[in-house]
């Protein structure tokens, strides 16, 4: 049995799987947020009521919104700000007696593709989140590529790519950095675009709606973004050149990139023809969770 934790900002969700993958527990709960060892309390607590309903124990992956560095083994890079700087994985190791896997959640996302989801049988696969913020994960031959710095497929704090005079220097991201991919495709980002003040107006679906009834400024605006998106993805297949492109988060829904973005990238490719495939995520929101649980080999 295989056991994956996905520890997001608002929730936690746990998931039990056979070695076939078929799922035999799930559930939810909401993250104690402002407290560090609650946090970990709360995924242990998780994963032990699991395991006394199936009466079983497992392996447990668990999927952070961060890395763990090499260097220290510390937590970082985690918009869950309390796990910065802390021992997380020898914290959850202590409290669960045994070892645990930790993974970035995009890398457990691309991960989850890869196995059994819309990139089943890929050899190099991308695995993209579009929502709150921007993420990414590499899996090569069914292995996450996790990298000498544990940030591999970082690729939302990246400038964007072949940015034109209006996009120079770009918003101020949480990174320190302006002009970050994240500060562009993310929902927010998308949002503050459609605003000529930068203020939060409607959502990406809303603005896809807007588009859809014909409004003109909303479609100027998908527009954008889908130019965006290609011109970022068209850095990504230059330097890794991917079978799939797996995109989650709930930007995943805007139905129109799948179609449109693949058209605008072969602008920028340094190819005469691009054979990457750029699908929706088969698994939704559940793929990190998922991937966590398939952080262990088989």
């Amino acid at each position: 049995m295989r056991i994956g934790v996905d520890l997001g900002g608002t929730k936690t969700e746990i998931i039990a799987l056979s070695d076939k993958g078929e799922e035999m527990y799930r559930k939810r709960n909401s993250t104690p947020r402002g407290d560090y060892q609650n946090i970990c309390k709360n995924i242990a607590f998780l994963v032990n009521e699991a395991e006394t309903s199936i009466g079983e124990q497992g392996s447990v992956g668990i999927g952070i919104p961060g890395a763990i560095s090499p260097k220290s083994g510390l937590a970082k890079n985690a918009n869950t700000t309390e796990l910065n700087g802390h021992p997380l994985q020898a914290d959850l190791e202590n409290l669960l007696n045994r070892p645990v896997i930790l993974g970035n959640d995009a890398n457990c996302f691309a991960l989850s593709e890869a196995v059994d989801g819309a990139a089943k049988g890929a050899d190099v696969v991308f695995g993209i989140i579009l929502g709150t913020g921007v993420g990414g994960g590499i899996v090569v031959n069914g292995k996450v590529l996790v990298g000498a710095n544990a940030i591999a497929g970082e690729w939302g704090h990246t400038p964007l790519p072949w940015a034109n005079q209006n996009e120079r220097p770009g918003p101020d991201c949480y990174c320190g950095k302006k002009g970050c991919i994240e500060t562009f495709l993310s929902g927010p980002g998308l949002s503050k675009s459609h605003n000529a003040v930068g203020a939060i107006g409607p959502t990406a679906m809303e603005i896809a709606s807007l588009a859809a009834s014909g409004d003109e400024a909303a479609r100027r605006t998908l527009a954008s973004f889908e130019r965006r998106l290609a011109k970022s993805l068209t850095s990504i297949i230059n330097i890794i050149d991917p079978d799939i492109i797996v995109c989650g988060g709930g930007l995943s829904n805007l139905s129109g990139i799948y179609e449109n973005v693949p058209k605008l990238w072969q602008e920028y490719a340094f190819s005469d023809e691009i054979e990457t495939s750029f699908v929706k995520a088969k698994h939704g929101d559940s793929s990190g969770v998922r991937g966590a649980a398939w952080l262990w080999p088989t």
